[in-house]
């Protein structure tokens, strides 16, 4: 007989494969349940609000995406090096589970305050993340010796290494939204599908980020 424990799991796998395959808008929690066999109502017995579900779904991407994470930054010793490869895991995690990536950063549907929940809340999976680039960030200035001087009054450049890191943060997604929507391949002229989308244009984009927010630095070799 299934235990409660299992069939919980069963249920977020279950939603976990719809979003990969199907995108978002199939997360409903009638169908999640049908695919997974049991009655409408089953769901509520171990998530007391849809919200909570999909944040358990959600939770999943981020838990592929930090082994990819570790992983990746495993083959560079430096900051800047470990920095490019998390970008660079960042947008191909992007391109090839796209509806899991599109789940995964909307807290304005998910766990966020307004959906109180006695389940895990996604900021346990969303912040280490983070912290992990703004530690890379912070890393990188300290082994460059970046100065701090004067910008607007009251301000100091560079700005503290959690704003560089989300300004980081925002570029990065931005490449991988705009990239699947077949945006940036129109601006560079590159190829729309084939292996390209995962070649070198997104390599230099990607490169490109990390100069605008960390400073040109030329090849980065690891």
């Amino acid at each position: 007989m299934e235990t409660e424990s299992s069939l919980r799991e069963r249920l977020i796998d279950v939603g976990a494969d719809l979003v990969m395959s199907e995108g978002t808008a199939s997360l409903g929690l009638r169908e999640i349940a049908r695919r997974a066999g049991v009655s409408h109502g089953a769901p509520r017995r171990y998530f007391p609000t849809h919200h909570a579900l999909l944040s358990a779904i959600a939770r999943r991407g981020f838990a592929d995406l930090e082994a990819r994470f570790a992983a990746a930054i495993g083959g560079s010793t430096s900051p800047r090096g470990q920095l490019k490869a998390l970008g660079l895991t960042y947008v191909g995690y992007a391109q090839e589970h796209r509806g899991m990536f599109e789940l995964m950063f909307r807290h304005d549907l998910l766990d966020s305050g307004k959906h109180a929940s006695d389940q895990p809340q996604l900021r346990e999976s969303t912040l280490p993340l983070f912290e992990t680039v703004v530690g890379l960030v912070a890393q990188h200035r300290a082994e460059q010796n970046t100065p701090h001087r004067p910008g607007a009054p009251g301000d100091a450049w560079p700005p503290p290494p959690a704003v560089t890191a989300a300004a980081l943060w925002s570029n990065l997604h931005g490449i991988a939204q705009l990239w699947a929507w077949g945006s940036l391949q129109l601006t560079l002229g590159a190829p729309t599908t084939g292996e390209a989308l995962a070649g070198r244009p997104l390599d230099q984009l990607v490169a490109a980020a990390l100069d605008a927010h960390l400073g040109h630095h030329g090849p980065v070799n690891g």
